[in-house]
């Protein structure tokens, strides 16, 4: 398997509804991906809502859209603020050792597992997430390593019955949230129409990780931030 840039005719995005993988969905289609195949699963998480927003950015890119609805997973990722009832979302920022209780251990691979699989059958070329920097520090599955040895073990496994070059992407690996909101406001993502916040209400809290994640990106990249949230108050930037 090979990163190398090359035209994708039908890539399988893991996505949730999010603002990252909605990006990546925007990018794709906007470097001329003929087919796009957004993959949504529903694992037990709190914030289930995140899949409402993902059959949206699936109708407006006209893209098809798979969801696979295994919420019996939460029983097997137990001990995660995700997907555990018992365990409280924390507030404050990724960078904060509190954040740990938000890992669900193993996810991405196994997302990726799905997507693979579905990648094998359909033919595509590609298979893409959105694992950036700013998940490094608190995510291991998010981390350069992580993605060298999962496309590792994913050309053994699948050897003979994916498309000729095929390959596993992480295009933001190496991007900050901040640049990640750049380029998305460049491809004219609609991000009022994405989820972040890990408690899964009727709108933002606005003091869980990832909304503070979301906040920051747009202060540092001097985006309006369009989200409505609960605590709309500023945060200061993590440096």
């Amino acid at each position: 398997m090979s990163t190398d840039e090359r035209p994708i005719g039908h890539a399988v995005v893991v996505a949730s509804g999010g603002l990252d993988s909605t990006t990546l969905a925007y990018w794709l289609r906007a470097k001329g991906t003929a087919q796009l195949t957004l993959l949504g699963v529903d694992y037990g998480q709190r914030h289930r809502v995140e899949l409402s927003y993902l059959v949206g950015t699936a109708k407006a890119l006209g893209a098809a859209y798979v969801q696979l609805d295994l919420p019996g997973l939460a029983t097997l990722m137990a001990g995660s603020a995700l997907t555990d009832a018992r365990i409280s979302v924390p507030h404050g920022h990724y960078t904060d050792l509190s954040m740990r209780a938000t890992v669900v251990p193993n996810r991405n691979a196994l997302f990726l597992d799905l997507a693979v699989a579905l990648a094998a059958t359909a033919k595509a070329d590609a298979v893409v997430f959105g694992a950036h920097a700013g998940d490094h520090p608190i995510y291991p599955d998010c981390r350069p390593g992580f993605v060298q040895a999962y496309r590792q073990m994913s050309a053994k496994a699948t050897e003979g019955f994916v498309a000729d070059g095929f390959q596993i992407m992480a295009p933001f690996i190496a991007m900050t949230k901040a640049e990640i909101v750049r380029l998305g406001a460049d491809l004219g993502v609609p991000f009022a129409y994405t989820w972040s916040c890990y408690l899964g209400g009727r709108r933002h809290c606005g003091r869980c990780g990832t909304c503070v994640e979301r906040k920051e990106a747009f202060a540092l990249a001097r985006i309006t931030d369009p989200t409505d949230y609960d605590d709309p108050s500023p945060v200061a930037p993590c440096m």
